[in-house]
């Protein structure tokens, strides 16, 4: 669906539920550690695509998944001193499917996935760590359930 949506000059990561928009680097071994706390010999958290949310320019799958949301809560807790303001605000758990489009696009595109719109599980296969390099981003590290 991304693929098929998102702008491709702007699709240089796969599709993902973002948890952090910024951890400084220096963090990046500690967030490696706690990644794989979170994941080795555990079972993938329940989660469903529950419905569908516009965000202005783009269209994104709202997701829930409430263990997921404690994952993120323990993550925040550990590095509450150093998230930035975005990532103190709250979290609204999505998977972006279009993006930096005209809103009367992304409204069309909406309105097309609604009409026939059903709740459905998503399989959260794992949890990774990019880094943004001012244009590339390049990823870290990946953490995986089971």
């Amino acid at each position: 669906m991304r693929r098929r949506h998102f702008p491709p000059e702007r699709n240089v990561i796969p599709a993902h539920l973002t948890l952090f928009h910024h951890l400084a680097p220096d963090l990046a071994a500690e967030l490696r550690q706690r990644l794989s706390a979170e994941t080795r010999r555990i079972a993938p958290p329940p989660a469903s695509i529950a419905g569908l949310i516009e965000l202005g320019r783009g269209v994104a799958y709202r997701i829930d998944s409430p263990a997921l949301a404690a994952i993120r809560a323990r993550l925040a807790d550990a590095f509450a001193p150093m998230l930035t303001p975005q990532d103190r605000a709250g979290w609204r758990p999505h998977v972006t499917i279009q993006n930096k489009v005209a809103p009367v696009e992304a409204r069309a595109l909406r309105e097309a996935l609604a009409e026939d719109f059903r709740p459905r599980p998503i399989v959260i296969a794992g949890l990774a760590c990019w880094w943004y390099r001012d244009g590339p981003w390049e990823p870290l590290s990946r953490h995986m359930f089971g």
